[in-house]
């Protein structure tokens, strides 16, 4: 039975959903994470956006063991739901956290960090492999792909919504103006049982609907024949020892060496130790993935291509993951939060993202349908060129609006504006990125580059966590050093606005002088 050329597979919405009670869990968490490290756990704003930024990008640097583990031993699917059971236990030490910090304040830390790991590990196991079964209800190369990813997009910004309005609506919560700090609990407790309600129902349809276009089972442990059937492709890859062993020494170098360039007086584990680690980890596994014996050089330039891409991809995310740790934090002290008569709780602001992915994903997936019977569709690496260049725009335009606010508060309608601009970036940017992953990756590699391809978020979500510490203070005083940049100081919102502005629109010229060209070259015939 051969799949619809013009529909999407049954299996498609499956996954959709699945992903949607996940990112419930996870977006519902980060809405709340920052608040509840500095209203409960003491946490300074800097150390937060520190720790928020660690957290995530730890949370998608785990892909690549998530990855490797599925495409050599346990699946897709079992990886999956072995995901999504780790993080609800996370979500129940959060729980336990946010239960215990007035009685005992120890305890409570204690449990947080338990909670993030289990949350870092789980995401870890859910994040590739779910991602990558998508490409694999279509046949290889497929077109549908750019629009099924972008409709996928959709369900992951279905459950970021609900998560970002459940979860701040249970857990963050004011009365005449004061925090009750004691809710937040009840923030991590619907995060948790969204993901275990999302687990379950994965796990008894998953037979019926998660098939190849041929209508054989997809994500099943993997098998490896001793005989070579395809011909035009490898099944496994083959790494020497040598090759191994020098990935490994390359990741301690590059670990230490990191290390001693952005260490400060100032310590911080989390800034000195974990940052590096992301991006050691990224760069040595590139170089391990590039060592297999059994890359073709077509399936050689493509993996450069991905790589190229991935780290102009990294300012993306670097900017976009403000919204959880320094915007929200701008929310919550400098803006007017009232909106068609009601004071919106700050935790809630980012949402206007998930509202606005749920409204333009569909639009978008059209777009880039009729954009390609038409015969203009750009190619992956300029649309997500373009998703960069709306991202400084949006920054650009709250900017100006800062500039001169003086004493007074920012408007919430210009949250809502920048958001637009970031996620129609969002849109050109993140489901064409997995869709390219899916395109471009050799079969014996498709989790384990997925994985790789979201080391560009960790490694942008720990550049996130080190720019969010830029956000100088809302009263300045005397003696105290504000935060600088390339030797700069903030001084303003305007000039912290300005440096995402500033990143995000040089990536983007260089990253489309580079799409019409060599990356265009190197995919050789795949858009």
């Amino acid at each position: 039975m051969t799949q619809n050329s013009t529909s999407h597979p049954k299996g498609l919405y499956v996954l959709y959903s699945t992903e949607m009670w996940e990112r419930f869990n996870f977006y519902g968490m980060r809405a709340i994470l920052s608040l509840f490290l500095v209203n409960a756990l003491a946490f300074k704003q800097n150390e937060a956006s520190i720790l928020y930024g660690g957290f995530l990008g730890l949370s998608y640097l785990m892909p690549m063991l998530g990855g490797y583990v599925s495409d050599r031993y346990l699946g897709n699917r079992n990886c999956i739901i072995l995901g999504g059971l780790v993080m609800s236990v996370g979500q129940l030490f959060l729980f336990g956290s946010a239960s215990t910090f007035l009685d005992n304040f120890s305890l409570a830390n204690s449990l947080m960090w338990i909670g993030l790991l289990f949350l870092i590990v789980g995401n870890g196991f859910f994040k590739p492999n779910i991602s990558s079964m998508v490409g694999s209800l279509y046949p290889k190369g497929d077109n549908r792909l750019d629009s099924a990813f972008t409709i996928f997009y959709m369900g992951i910004n279905t459950g970021a919504f609900l998560g970002m309005l459940i979860c701040p609506l249970v857990g963050d919560i004011k009365v005449d103006g004061i925090r009750n700090v004691e809710a937040f609990k009840w923030g991590f407790f619907a995060a948790g049982s969204a993901m275990l309600f999302g687990t379950i129902l994965f796990y008894f349809i998953k037979d019926k609907y998660i098939v190849s276009p041929t209508g054989e089972p997809v994500g099943l442990k993997p098998v490896f024949n001793q005989t070579q059937v395809d011909t035009e492709e490898s099944e496994k890859a083959e790494f020497s020892t040598k090759s191994i062993l020098s990935a490994c020494a390359l990741f301690v170098a590059l670990v230490i060496g990191i290390h001693f360039y952005i260490v400060t007086a100032e310590a911080n584990p989390i800034k000195d130790w974990i940052y590096p680690i992301i991006y050691a980890s990224g760069i040595s596994l590139a170089f391990l993935i590039m060592t297999d014996k059994t890359l073709t050089k077509i399936e050689r330039d493509r993996i450069w291509v991905m790589y190229i891409i991935a780290f102009f991809v990294m300012f993306f995310w670097s900017a976009f993951e403000q919204a959880g740790s320094s915007l929200t934090f701008i929310a919550d002290q400098q803006t007017d939060l009232h909106f068609l008569g009601i004071e919106l709780p700050p935790s809630s602001v980012q949402n206007a993202n998930s509202i606005f992915i749920i409204l333009l994903a569909l639009p978008f997936s059209y777009l880039w349908v009729r954009l390609q019977k038409i015969g203009i569709d750009p190619n992956s690496p300029t649309k997500q060129a373009i998703g960069l260049l709306l991202l400084a725009i949006g920054y650009f335009i709250i900017a100006n609006q800062v500039k001169d606010l003086g004493a007074n508060k920012l408007g919430v309608g210009w949250f809502f504006v920048m958001y637009l601009f970031h996620t129609m970036g969002e849109l050109c940017l993140s489901p064409i990125g997995l869709s390219l992953v899916s395109k471009l990756a050799p079969k014996r590699f498709s989790s384990l580059l997925m994985g790789v391809w979201f080391i560009a978020n960790a490694a942008g979500y720990a550049l996130a966590g080190t720019l969010g510490a830029l956000l100088p203070p809302t009263e300045v005083v005397a003696g105290v050093a504000l935060p600088s940049f390339l030797g700069f100081e903030i001084h303003n919102l305007y000039e912290f606005f300005m440096v995402f502005v500033s990143l995000a629109g040089l990536a983007s010229i260089l990253l489309y002088i580079l799409a019409s060209g060599p990356l265009k070259r190197m995919m050789h015939g795949i858009k």
